[in-house]
C-alpha cells in the first residue's frame, strides 16, 4: 500500500473541515487513526474479527456521546479542581467544561475536539499537528502539538506526542482509547495488572486530595492481575496510578488480557488513568453494530498526574518556552 492508498476522506463537518483517516499496517496489525483528535479509529489484529479499541464506522458520533473514545486530548487532559489553577504567580480560571465544576481535557474545545492536520503519512506510520491558540479553553500560549503514530514489525503501535508554546502554559497530553480485547459487551472477561504501589484517592468529582496512598488492601490494587469489573457495591473506578520507577525513560505501565490476548503499555509518563468506562453510553452503534454500554471498554491513559497544578508535589505540567514536551507510549497486542 503506497501512502496515497492509504489516506481517504472520513467526512466533512459542517463547519467545513474536511476529516482524513490514515491506515497504517505491519507485522499482524491494523491501524486507522484519523484527523479528528488525532484519534484511533480502529485497531485489529491479523485473525481477530472485532476492532480491539472501541470505536463507530461513521463520523458523526465522535463529535456527541463518544468525543473521547481513542482521542488524544489536552492540553491539560484530566481534571483540574474548579478550573483554578496558579502559574507563575497568577491565578487561571479555565473553562469549567464538566458540569460547570471542574476543568476536564483541555475545554470544550481542547486537542481531542478538532481538526488537526495529517503532516506526514506512510504504509508504517503517520504524524499529526494542530495548534491550540492562546486563550483556548483558559489558557495562555500558542501550543503546537505533533502526534506520530507508528506500527512495527511486531505490530506495535508507538504514540510519540511532542509539544512547544510561546509562553508559559500548562501541557499534559493523553490518549484515550477504549480497549476491548474479547469483543463482549462488557469487561467482564478482562484482568488487568498495572505496575504501581500507589495511587491517588479522589473526592466525590474525582478530584485528588492528597499524595499517593499505598494500594495494598484497597480496592484498586492491580499489582497482580485482577478484575476490572467488581460487584455492584464496589467503587468506581477512575483513578491516577502512579507508576513504578518515574522518570523520562519507556519502561511498562501495565497489561490488560482477556481471551488468549494480552495488551501491554509502555510509557514514559508517570501517572496512568484507568477508568472502567461505567459510564458509557454511546447512543450510536460502534463497530460491533451495536452501542457501547457501561463496561464495554477500559480507558487506559499514560499522562500525568491529575489536577498537578493545584499540588505542588505532584509531578507537574508547565511547559515553557524553549522547551518540548515529550511523550511516548507503545501498546502492543500479542496471542498468550
Amino acid at each position: 500500500m503506497t501512502p496515497d492508498e492509504n489516506r481517504e476522506i472520513f467526512a466533512t463537518t459542517p463547519e467545513g473541515d474536511v476529516v482524513e483517516i490514515v491506515t497504517l499496517q505491519n507485522g499482524p496489525a491494523t491501524a486507522r487513526v484519523m484527523t479528528w483528535g488525532a484519534t484511533l479509529q480502529d485497531f485489529r489484529l491479523d485473525g481477530i474479527e472485532h476492532s480491539l479499541v472501541l470505536g463507530s464506522p461513521v463520523f458523526e458520533p465522535y463529535r456527541t456521546r463518544m468525543r473521547n473514545y481513542g482521542a488524544i486530548v489536552g492540553r491539560a487532559a484530566n481534571r483540574i479542581a474548579g478550573g483554578r489553577a496558579p502559574l507563575n504567580g497568577t491565578t487561571l480560571q479555565l473553562e469549567t467544561n464538566e458540569e460547570g465544576r471542574t476543568a476536564l481535557h483541555g475545554g470544550s474545545d481542547g486537542c481531542g475536539y478538532i481538526n488537526w492536520q495529517l503532516a506526514e503519512a506512510s504504509a508504517t506510520s503517520a504524524r499529526f499537528a494542530v495548534t491550540l491558540a492562546d486563550g483556548q479553553g483558559g489558557h495562555p500560549g500558542n501550543l503546537a502539538l505533533t502526534a506520530t503514530y507508528s506500527l512495527d514489525a511486531e505490530g506495535a503501535l508507538t504514540l510519540e506526542i511532542t509539544g512547544t508554546t510561546d509562553a508559559p502554559t500548562f501541557c499534559n497530553i493523553a490518549h484515550h482509547s477504549y480497549w476491548n480485547l474479547d469483543g463482549t459487551p462488557t469487561l467482564d472477561g478482562h484482568t488487568l495488572q498495572v505496575d504501581a504501589d500507589s495511587y491517588l484517592a479522589v473526592d466525590a468529582h474525582k478530584i485528588p486530595q492528597n499524595g499517593p496512598a499505598p494500594l495494598a488492601g484497597t480496592r484498586f490494587d492491580f499489582r497482580q492481575p485482577r478484575a476490572i469489573t467488581m460487584a455492584t457495591d464496589a467503587p468506581g473506578l477512575d483513578h491516577n496510578f502512579c507508576l513504578r520507577d518515574p522518570g523520562t525513560v519507556m519502561r511498562p505501565a501495565c497489561t490488560l488480557r482477556a481471551a488468549g490476548l494480552q495488551l501491554e503499555i509502555d510509557t514514559t509518563e508517570p501517572g496512568l488513568q484507568v477508568y472502567d468506562g461505567s459510564g458509557l453510553n454511546s447512543e450510536a452503534p460502534g463497530h460491533t453494530g451495536k452501542p457501547y454500554g457501561p463496561h464495554a471498554g477500559v480507558a487506559i491513559e499514560p499522562q500525568h498526574w491529575p489536577d498537578a497544578p493545584n499540588h505542588p508535589d505532584y509531578p507537574q505540567i508547565t511547559l515553557n518556552p524553549g522547551q518540548t514536551y515529550r511523550q511516548v507510549s507503545r501498546f502492543h497486542v500479542t496471542r498468550i
